[in-house]
């Protein structure tokens, strides 16, 4: 699973000292994986068994780990990105930036035509511009279906596994998700990094069928079709915060 908000608070939260976590559901593993999520929140799944007070221990003793990564979280978010729905604004589709033109066109909502994106000014006229931004999700989710299968048809006999439906949609502060039964789920955001990372986050998915963790097991599973995964998981690291609306 690549790093749903809407799904946080149904989970158990936990404060030891100054660490604030989320407390997951104990699963069939040796070690406890702690993880830094897209949106800064900390997320803990122990092995089964293990106290709710060990498992604060173990927190506590990753306190300098966690410090480290937090404060790695709140330097990338400065590349935080705040568009307007201006005539010349910049917005990403794969990796490259198209300036938005606002048109009259009672009939299509938002396109991408000529190197632009074409969007109905009507759509604008609402302070918080929801309508604009629901006609940009729509735009990322219908094209990002269409790549998503492709990509996912490609490369899931090169992995070795099998898989069920895609959707593409707001999953919250994911990129990705992978149910037991192979289902995937993607955001839309993706659709705003480039092919090769869009790849990567596909792989990363289709990995999560041998192994549902990130254990040095896992991330050979990834390097065996993606040998340059490094790079393009620094890029998603590093520019993550960047592709929004």
């Amino acid at each position: 699973m690549l790093a749903a908000a809407n799904k946080v608070i149904r989970l158990k939260k936990r404060n030891i000292k100054d660490i604030e976590y989320y407390l997951l559901p104990g699963a069939s593993r040796k070690t406890t994986d702690i993880v830094v999520e897209r949106d800064g929140t900390i997320h803990v799944r122990p092995p089964l068994h293990m106290s709710a007070e060990q498992v604060d221990d173990t927190v506590y003793s990753k306190r300098m780990w966690i410090y480290r990564t937090l404060a790695e979280w709140n330097s990338l978010n400065s590349t935080h990105v705040c568009r307007e729905w201006v005539n010349g604004e910049s917005f990403l589709y794969l990796g490259r930036h198209y300036q938005l033109t606002l048109v009259d066109d009672p009939v299509k909502p938002l396109s991408l035509k000529n190197g632009r994106f074409l969007l109905n000014k009507a759509l604008v006229r609402s302070p918080s511009a929801t309508a604009a931004k629901q006609a940009f999700e729509q735009l990322y989710s219908q094209k990002g279906l269409e790549r998503l299968q492709a990509r996912t048809q490609y490369f899931a006999p090169k992995v070795g596994v099998d898989f069920g439906s895609i959707t593409v949609k707001d999953i919250g502060y994911k990129w990705a998700a992978c149910k037991r039964n192979g289902d995937l789920s993607f955001h839309w955001k993706c659709m705003m990094a480039p092919p090769k990372v869009i790849d990567y986050i596909v792989v990363h998915e289709l990995c999560h069928n041998h192994h549902r963790n990130h254990t040095t097991a896992f991330w050979d599973e990834v390097d065996k079709v993606l040998p340059d995964y490094h790079e393009r998981k620094d890029w998603l690291r590093d520019n993550g915060a960047s592709l929004t609306l």
